[in-house]
């Protein structure tokens, strides 16, 4: 997994790099927010980023901001680590979007830790499966066109595609139409002529 490191600070970025790496993780680093922003965004984006609060050009609750109001490709877990530890600062870091707050002088094996929940929470996200765009949907039998051209019941193709499952009924509109054609004379259940 690749964690992205920002703070303007180039020996704790060095220190804290040394550290993931040590763990098996890939760092990049980023010396302001603007840099952890263009990474964010960028072809390769992290999984993770470790951001400081307090940066040049965009600070980390900034950052923050920014990256929840987007529309990434991927989510990505952001952990601020800082040295203010005030609750009213811990709330508006998590309230601007960071999934995580640790202060700076940081306990390492609290880091890894961490860093492990932010992993389990990107698996778990990687697992919800939605349905987003156009449903190609047939308006006189209500099949769907899948992605190999190939049409398919609607419950079949979001069984596929969600975790959503089926249970099947009839409603009473329907009941009563089934029951009316049912006993209509002349039907061919009823052996008409």
């Amino acid at each position: 997994m690749r964690i992205l490191i920002a703070d303007d600070d180039r020996t704790s970025t060095l220190m804290l790099g040394r550290t993931v790496e040590s763990w098996g993780f890939a760092a990049v680093v980023a010396g302001d927010g603007e840099e952890a922003w263009d990474r964010i965004t960028g072809t390769d984006p992290p999984a993770l980023a470790i951001v400081d609060w307090m940066m040049p050009r965009l600070d980390g609750v900034e950052l923050c901001r920014r990256v929840r109001a987007a529309s990434l490709p991927s989510p990505v877990y952001l952990i601020l680590l800082t040295a203010r530890t005030s609750r009213h600062d811990l709330i508006a870091g998590l309230e601007a979007g960071a999934d995580d707050y640790l202060t700076k002088p940081f306990d390492p094996d609290e880091l890894r830790a961490r860093i492990h929940v932010g992993q389990r929470t990107l698996g778990l996200m990687a697992n919800i499966r939605q349905l987003t765009g156009l449903l190609p949907i047939c308006s006189y039998c209500k099949r769907i066109r899948s992605d190999d051209d190939y049409w398919e019941q609607l419950d079949s193709y979001i069984s596929e595609h969600t975790a959503a499952r089926f249970s099947h009924g009839i409603c009473p509109p329907c009941l009563k139409k089934a029951m009316a054609e049912l006993d209509a004379p002349g039907d061919a259940a009823g052996g008409g002529a």
